[in-house]
């Protein structure tokens, strides 16, 4: 029989825990983002969102994002994005999304098992949807044998590092709505499209004909919370409802919501995307220096860098020399791909050391 002492111990050492590019979900949190949890940490305060921080969340989401916006904070990003469509949508619903989306490919099936809606995935080159593709998505309308399309979904920035621009998104809105949809947007990485494109949240979201939106944290430094804002006050009536019913509903919000106060209150959120973002372009930029001096034979970029990710197609026995020293992921949406992700504790030394054990320097 097993006792205590058989029980591994953690090295917290912190060069036990290197920095890598395996994801920006590797990343710890933030600083800022604990000490905002300790001072939460305090006396009792009413749960289940009826706190000052939950209060105060709903203040800055309404700065961000407009006088009608409605912030409903939550654990993760694919129970923001399950519970954000079941909320709009009826169960005979369709979502109209790229193929390579999360909601489609990385999340287990779960909007369709546990949101109760069909998830149409559109093949796109580099992860983006425009109106041509999602008008020629809608099939089956009106017949009772087919979901029927009622909701488009963006990633934004998408899965493959490319982001929407705001005429892009307006396109794309406006198409949804004359066709009798809603626009939702994942925006687990929204911060990171709206440092590259140098805009604020709501220039890319509300002010773009967006009706709802999943705002990320985890990626940007949080410990653990994301949000639903409804954007559309029409629409996302049974979220009151919904959020316990998915799992989704925190006893002890404080702690959610104090977290995303310290992101979004002030300029937290674009200083960490614009230092993962840069990184990326650091990195991108490197490896282009590379291959024009000749040190990384058969290397190429993939896609644009547009956000915090750099996705390269990377010779077999570079990728393998690299590894000794760092992760990162292969990409199964591609032969040969792997993908560098940034985070925002990313630094210059980090991207010199890749770049190093890529060329076998």
């Amino acid at each position: 029989m097993s006792s205590a002492l058989d029980v591994p111990t953690v090295d917290s050492a912190e060069d036990a825990h290197p920095r890598n590019f395996g994801s920006d979900n590797w990343a710890g949190a933030h600083p800022e983002v604990i000490d905002a949890i300790v001072e939460a940490n305090i006396g009792h305060t009413p749960g289940y969102g009826g706190d000052p921080w939950t209060a105060r969340f709903q203040e800055i989401a309404r700065r961000h994002f407009g006088p009608d916006a409605q912030a409903f904070p939550v654990f993760n990003g694919t129970g923001a994005n399950v519970l954000g469509l079941q909320s709009a949508l009826p169960r005979w619903a369709a979502v109209i999304t790229a193929a390579s989306a999360h909601i489609n490919y990385d999340e287990t099936g779960a909007p369709e098992k546990v949101g109760g809606l069909k998830i149409v995935g559109v093949p796109t080159p580099d992860g983006k949807l425009d109106p041509d593709s999602i008008e020629a998505a809608i099939l089956g309308r009106g017949s009772e044998h087919n979901a029927q399309p009622l909701a488009v979904s963006l990633s934004q920035s998408t899965e493959w590092g490319t982001t929407y621009r705001p005429d892009e998104v307006s396109a794309i809105a406006e198409t949804a709505h004359r066709l009798g949809m809603i626009l939702h947007v994942d925006g687990s990485r929204l911060g990171n499209a709206a440092a590259f494109l140098g805009t604020d949240l709501g220039a890319i979201t509300t002010e773009a004909g967006v009706d709802i939106l999943s705002l990320g944290g985890t990626k940007n430094g949080l410990l653990g919370a994301e949000a639903v804002i409804v954007l559309n006050p029409d629409i996302g009536t049974g979220m009151k409802y919904l959020r316990k019913m998915n799992l989704q509903l925190s006893s002890k919000m404080r702690f959610l919501s104090a977290q995303l106060n310290a992101l979004y209150e002030g300029d937290l959120w674009r200083t960490s995307a614009e230092q993962a973002n840069a990184m990326a372009r650091r990195l991108a930029d490197s490896l282009d220096a590379a291959v024009a001096a000749g040190r990384a034979p058969g290397l190429s970029l993939v896609q644009e860098v547009e956000s915090n990710v750099v996705f390269v197609q990377l010779p077999s026995e570079a990728t393998a020399r690299a590894r000794q020293r760092f992760a990162f992921a292969d990409w199964p949406l591609g032969e040969n791909v792997v993908r560098l992700m940034c985070a925002f504790d990313t630094t210059e030394e980090d991207v010199d050391a890749l770049i190093a054990a890529i060329v076998g320097e």
